[in-house]
Formats: C-alpha cells, sequence, structure tokens
C-alpha cells in the first residue's frame, strides 16, 4: 500500500500588537498599556513559558496579550483565535495557564491586600469620611453576580434569584477603588450572608485583628455586626435617618468600583462560557489585574454604553437576613446617636 504523504503544518500570522500599537490603543484593545504588559508577562512568566521554543511555541507576553484580549471582549475562542491568528485549542489552553497563575495564592497575595498597617486604615477612614462624614469606614462590600453558561454539574445551585446562572462574588474596595478581598466560589443561589460567615474576611474582624472602631460598610443583605455596619431597615427621624443618609453615599462607592472593574473586563458583563471553576479564576485573575492597572495608573478605558451598574450585571441588592445579634443592633444605634446627631447634617 502507498504511503500518503503527510501535509506541511500551517502557521497562521501571529499580531505583533505591542509593535502595532500605541500605549493608548492598547489599553482600550488589551486594557494595559506596554509596560503593564511586559510587567504581567513577566509576574507569570515561571508558569506559562514554554518548555522549549520548537513548532513556534507562544511566549509568556503573547500569552498574555491572548489572555488580556479575552478579558477586555469576552468573546468566543474562536473570534479570539482569528484575532490573535492562533487556534481555539491553542486560546483555550492559553486562557487556562494564565487564569491558573493569576490566581494562584502566590500573586493573589501580593496584589489583593486588607489594609493592616495603622497609616493605610487611618488614610482610608479619613478618605472615605470626606465623603459624607462617616467615620472609620476602612471598606466597602458587596456581592456580585458574574453570569456564567448553565453547568453539567448541580446546575440549579447556580440559578440566582434573577433566575440566570452565575457566580455570587464577594468583593470589598477601598476608598482608592482597589480591591481589598473577593471571594468567587460559591454558586449563584448563594446567600451574601453564608458567604460573609464563611470568608477570611469574616475571621480577621472577627479575632479582632483590626483596631477597635474599623468598620465595613454593606447593604442589608449583611448582617448587622459592630464591625459591619448595616442602614436601619425603619429609621426614626433624627440621627438614624442621618445615618441611613451617610451609609447609603459612602458605600454607593462600592457600586462605582465595582462598575470600573467590569467596564475594565467585559468578560464579567456577559456570560463566561467556561466551567464554574474556570470562572472563579477569571473572575480573581480579573480583581489582581484591575488592582495592577491602579498600581501603574492606567486609566479605565471608553466603554460602549455599559457601566456596569445594572442590578442583574452587578449588584445583588439586598436579601433578607436572620435577625442579627441584639448587642450588634444596641452598637448600631449607639453608633448612630453618637455620630449623627438631629441637628441637620450637610454634606
Amino acid at each position: 500500500m502507498a504511503a500518503v504523504p503527510l501535509g506541511r503544518r500551517s502557521f497562521h500570522q501571529r499580531r505583533q500588537s505591542l509593535v502595532e500599537y500605541n500605549d493608548e490603543e492598547l489599553i482600550r484593545r488589551y486594557r494595559l498599556d506596554g509596560n503593564g504588559i511586559r510587567y504581567v508577562a513577566n509576574l507569570i512568566a515561571a508558569d506559562v513559558e514554554p518548555a522549549t521554543n520548537r513548532n513556534h511555541a507562544l511566549d509568556e507576553v503573547q500569552k498574555t496579550l491572548i489572555t488580556l484580549r479575552y478579558f477586555a471582549t469576552g468573546k468566543f475562542q474562536l473570534c479570539n483565535a482569528d484575532d490573535q491568528g492562533v487556534t481555539q485549542p491553542t486560546i483555550s489552553r492559553v486562557v487556562n495557564q494564565c487564569i491558573t497563575s493569576l490566581s494562584s495564592e502566590r500573586i493573589v497575595k501580593q496584589f489583593v491586600r486588607f489594609p493592616l498597617q495603622l497609616g493605610d486604615i487611618r488614610r482610608h477612614q479619613t478618605n472615605f469620611y470626606h465623603i459624607a462624614n462617616f467615620p472609620g469606614v476602612v471598606g466597602v462590600i458587596d456581592g456580585t453576580h458574574v453570569q456564567i453558561q448553565a453547568p453539567t454539574v448541580n446546575e440549579n445551585e447556580y440559578v440566582n434569584r434573577h433566575h440566570y446562572h452565575s457566580i455570587n462574588t464577594q468583593i470589598a474596595f477601598d476608598s482608592d477603588d482597589r480591591v481589598i478581598d473577593v471571594v468567587a466560589r460559591w454558586p449563584g443561589s448563594t446567600h451574601d450572608s453564608r458567604m460573609l460567615t464563611n470568608s477570611g474576611l469574616y475571621q480577621l474582624f472577627e479575632r479582632n485583628v483590626l483596631p477597635i472602631g474599623c468598620h465595613l460598610l454593606g447593604d442589608s443583605g449583611y448582617p448587622c455586626k459592630k464591625w459591619l455596619l448595616t442602614p436601619f431597615l425603619r429609621p426614626l427621624p433624627g440621627p438614624q435617618t442621618n445615618y441611613n443618609r451617610s451609609h447609603k453615599r459612602t458605600r454607593s462607592t462600592v457600586e462605582r468600583a465595582i462598575g470600573q472593574l467590569k467596564r475594565r473586563f467585559p468578560v464579567l458583563h456577559g456570560e463566561i462560557r467556561l466551567k464554574p471553576e474556570k470562572a472563579c479564576k477569571v473572575i480573581i485573575a480579573c480583581a489582581v489585574l484591575h488592582n495592577i492597572c491602579k498600581d501603574r495608573n492606567i486609566p479605565v478605558p471608553p466603554t460602549d454604553g455599559h457601566d456596569g451598574l445594572g442590578r442583574l450585571d452587578g449588584q445583588n441588592g439586598a436579601q433578607a437576613v436572620t435577625a442579627p445579634p441584639v448587642a450588634a443592633l444596641r452598637y448600631r444605634e449607639h453608633f448612630a446617636n453618637t455620630n449623627f446627631p438631629c441637628k441637620i447634617i450637610l454634606f
């Protein structure tokens, strides 16, 4: 039987984006400038660099560009493959390598940190206070749903109360709109209060690691704590109403920050077409990259009108919670009476 000659392998023409585009164009297409892209590539190089240079292997910069383009568009992998001059299976492998590296404990601990130094704590408290005279705030917390394709295992657990499949993500920001805590591992049906009580952030405050008088602000979907202040559901005129007004204005910064994160990385806007465990890595990776952009003063690029603040695309809204401890309610009432007296507060 005659041998069938093998066809010669063909290689796609790959984009040279760092050569083709200036920094402004790179930010629009990849969300980071040239130096920022090289910085991220160097950060993950040990995890993603090829074992060999044979067969036109992609280097860490090319892999970083492919992943950033996916985060910046949320397109089908085949579309990104055509854009980047590689095959769809290559896109899949590269994205998986990069999100695994960016969501690793080594990198997350480096870029997503809760402020523990007294100087940092005081600075954030001052910045938050200047918004609406709410004292002691070191961070604002909320939950946001990130839509995913219907999983094949435990599908019903991922259906949230808006009736689509999602990862319910707990996220906290400081006064600079930096992510200081992110938990992306819970199915969409999970209640915000359950995510909180099973998080490292909860243990940080419950064990009194921070100085007395440090507060997070959350909506009424969270249990009121001495360290987590929520609004009065039926505020009385005077201090409680003043407290709620200041609380609302100060806590609204978390909605703005979530909007920034989702505008910067539109993959979080639409449906992530990955398995839940990989979708969680995408969310963590975007949080890390958001903070890197903040560190390097890289602006959020212009958008096409999506602001990330819609209820279905963004925050969870208030959810019913079990009655908080009486001691926490008394603390909140005392806090309101002390800091928001009956006189009119101007802010």
